[in-house]
């Protein structure tokens, strides 16, 4: 989805909802089972959200709330967008519309900042490095990708798991809010989760594949040489450059924090890169089980909470001292 437009549909919802609305009905459940979310997280009928669609966030209108599955959910409309795209979503996927969250909907704007046009588009940024996982190139390699984009659009789009989306929404807002760092080197480093990651598939499957362990050196090679280039924030360059030096790979400093960040871009550069669908969709279905390995895994592998600057170099000091 792109921004809203100034249609019919865009005008309507810009109103801000009437402060006669009530919250939920419950009137038509029993009262054992009426369980009406907290007022703090509870939505209207008629009010301005934002909702999480394909890893972004877009302004929406509640239509609809009701009692589905043992839930409550709400029918929304996308701001801007036909009535195709109206959808029921879980309380999980909608965010309050507040100058807030408008913010952290930009750093997810600005974190795919080539996604637009429909939700789940891959981003069109070229790959600055060949460390892919070797595949097979295309017997058509041809500059004109118009043919068979859309296929390829889905076997690219990487769904991230909504608790690892709000992690990369905390990490930015601890990173560029409040000027804080990921304190260095962190453990488990990138190269410890996917070695436990392999042990996890091992004990899993009963075996590796030799694909899986390519896959594995794949991403190891693309965090390495992405990490400089696309996965930093501004004031994260300096630390950067005084943790990483000759001979050292950031794979052995750095940690799911920024490892999960790659995630985001990895569509993106997958799909520019000579490999054939069947490869690319290998590797989605081996990123897709990753990132579920990530998020089973979130207390473990994320900081909880980031340091500021002047604090990791007074202890950095200190332990020169």
């Amino acid at each position: 989805m792109g921004t809203s437009t100034t249609d019919g549909s865009a005008n309507e919802t810009d109103s801000v909802p009437n402060n006669n609305n009530t919250e939920i009905d419950c009137k038509s459940e029993p009262d054992d089972d009426c369980l009406t979310p907290p007022r703090s997280d509870s939505f209207s009928v008629g009010e301005k959200v934002l909702a999480f669609h394909s890893n972004q966030l877009y302004e929406a209108k509640v239509r609809k709330i009701e009692y589905q599955m043992e839930e409550w959910k709400c029918f929304v409309h996308y701001l801007g967008w036909k009535k195709s795209w109206d959808e029921w979503v879980g309380k999980e996927r909608l965010m309050k519309f507040t100058e807030e969250n408008v913010k952290k909907q930009q750093v997810l704007k600005k974190q795919d900042p080539d996604k637009n046009s429909r939700p789940g588009r891959a981003s069109q940024t070229k790959p600055k490095s060949s460390c892919v996982t070797r595949g097979r190139k295309r017997k058509n390699d041809s500059p004109d990708k118009e043919k068979g984009t859309t296929s390829l659009e889905k076997v690219v789009n990487l769904q991230i798991p909504l608790a690892l989306k709000k992690q990369l929404v905390d990490d930015w807002e601890f990173i560029t809010h409040m000027g804080k760092l990921v304190k260095l080197p962190r453990t488990p480093n990138v190269d410890d989760i996917l070695k436990k990651y392999l042990d996890y598939r091992l004990k899993k499957d009963g075996s590796i594949s030799d694909s899986i362990r390519e896959i594995q050196k794949g991403l190891c090679c693309y965090f390495d040489k992405a990490l400089p280039m696309i996965l930093l924030y501004k004031s994260e360059h300096q630390q950067y450059k005084d943790s990483i030096t000759l001979g050292v790979s950031p794979s052995t400093v750095y940690g799911a924090e920024h490892f999960l960040r790659l995630f985001v871009k990895l569509p993106g550069l997958l799909f520019y890169a000579n490999i054939e669908i069947e490869t690319l969709k290998e590797l989605q279905q081996v990123f897709v089980d990753f990132l579920k390995f990530l998020q089973k895994n979130q207390s473990i592998f994320f900081l909880s909470t980031y340091h500021v600057a002047e604090e990791m170099e007074t202890c950095s000091n200190e332990q020169d001292g």
